[in-house]
C-alpha cells in the first residue's frame, strides 16, 4: 500500500485510508523506539533537508531524530545561517539545495502556502512542518495517534480544541484529520478568538470551559500565541487562565475521564495549570515520543513512493 500523494502538505482532504496508513506505520516504527538499537536502514541513501525559516523546537528536532533512525542523510537549514540574509530570494535558495540533489524537503515557514509552492519549484518530496496560520499535518497525526493510543478509538469519541484558535495551524490540522477519522470535533475559547465562520468546517464552538471539559473526552489546549500579537484578543493573561485556564479543580468536578494533549510549548498558568501539565490526566510527553514514530512513518512512506 502507498499513500495517494508524494507530498503531504496539509490534513484537509487526506483520506481516511491515508491516514490510516500512515498511523499504522508509525505503530510499527513506535515498537523499534523501543528496541536497544533504535535505527532501521530504511532510507539509507536518501538526502532529506529542513528548511526551517521559523524557530522551532520540538518539531525540528522530531523531524531531524526521525530521518536519523532511518538512516537518511539529513541537512540542516536555518535562516540565521543561510544566503536568505544576504538577500537571496526563497526561489534561488531551494533550487540551490536541489541542485545538490535532495530527495526530500521539510519546510516550515511564517507564510501559508509555501509548501505548496515548493511542490511547483522542485522535485523533491514535500512536508510541511507548519506554514503561516495555514495547517500542520504530522502534528495533527500525532495527536491522532495519542488518542487512538489511550481511548482504543476516535470514531465518535468527543474531541474539543481549546484555546487560540484563530492563531493555531495545529487547530486546522486536527479538524481536518479527527473528522476524516469520525470524530465529533469541537472549538473552545472567547469570542475574538474562534474565527468567524469556523462551524462552516463542522465543528462546535464552545464560549464556555466548564461546559467543554463536562461534555468531552478529550481536550487538545493550544496555548496563547503571544508572538502572533495573541495577547492583543484578551484584557490578560491572568484572566484568560481564571476563564478558560485547565485546573485540576475544573477537571476533577467536571471530567475525571478527560484525556489531555497540548502540542508545546507550555504557558504553564496560562493557558494550562502546572498540576495539570504534569498530572495523570495528560499525554503531553507521549505525544512528543509519538511524533518521531509519526514523522518516522511519514518520511518511511513518502520517501520509498516511487516518483
Amino acid at each position: 500500500m502507498s499513500l495517494s500523494s508524494r507530498h503531504l502538505l496539509g490534513l484537509n482532504g487526506v483520506p481516511k485510508e491515508d491516514i490510516q496508513l500512515i498511523l499504522d506505520t508509525a505503530r510499527t516504527f513506535r515498537e523499534v523506539l523501543e528496541r536497544p538499537i533504535k535505527k532501521v536502514p530504511t532510507l539509507q541513501g536518501k538526502t532529506i533537508v529542513n528548511l526551517f525559516y521559523e524557530n522551532s523546537t520540538r518539531t525540528r528536532i522530531s523531524f531531524e531524530l526521525a530521518q536519523k533512525r532511518l538512516s537518511a542523510d539529513t541537512i540542516n537549514f536555518t535562516t540565521s545561517a543561510s544566503s536568505a540574509k544576504k538577500g537571496e530570494t526563497f526561489k534561488d535558495t531551494v533550487r540551490n539545495i536541489e541542485a545538490m540533489k535532495v530527495d526530500m524537503i521539510i519546510v516550515r515557514h511564517q507564510s501559508a502556502g509555501v509548501p505548496q509552492y515548493l511542490t511547483r519549484i522542485s522535485k523533491a518530496n514535500i512536508i510541511n512542518a507548519g506554514d503561516g496560520l495555514h495547517e500542520h499535518p504530522t502534528q495533527g497525526l500525532l495527536d491522532i495517534y495519542s488518542i487512538i493510543e489511550k481511548k482504543g478509538r476516535l470514531e465518535g469519541l468527543n474531541v474539543c480544541i481549546a484555546g487560540d484558535i484563530a492563531h493555531s495551524r495545529v487547530a486546522l490540522s486536527n479538524i481536518f484529520g479527527l473528522k476524516t477519522m469520525g470524530a465529533n470535533v469541537s472549538v473552545c475559547g472567547p469570542t475574538t478568538m474562534i474565527p468567524a465562520g469556523i462551524e462552516s468546517l463542522g465543528v462546535k464552538v464552545y464560549n464556555n470551559i466548564d461546559k467543554a471539559i463536562a461534555e468531552n473526552n478529550v481536550l487538545n489546549v493550544l496555548r496563547i500565541q503571544l508572538e502572533r500579537d495573541a495577547g492583543r484578543r484578551i484584557p490578560s493573561l491572568r484572566e484568560y487562565h481564571q476563564y478558560f485556564g485547565i485546573t485540576a479543580e475544573r477537571l476533577e468536578k467536571r471530567n475525571k475521564e478527560i484525556l489531555i494533549l497540548h502540542p508545546g510549548p507550555i504557558n504553564r498558568g496560562v493557558e494550562i495549570s502546572s498540576e495539570v501539565a504534569d498530572g495523570p490526566y495528560q499525554v503531553i510527553l507521549d505525544q512528543v515520543t509519538n511524533g518521531v514514530a509519526v514523522r518516522m512513518a511519514v518520511l518511511y512512506l513518502l520517501g520509498t513512493m516511487h516518483n
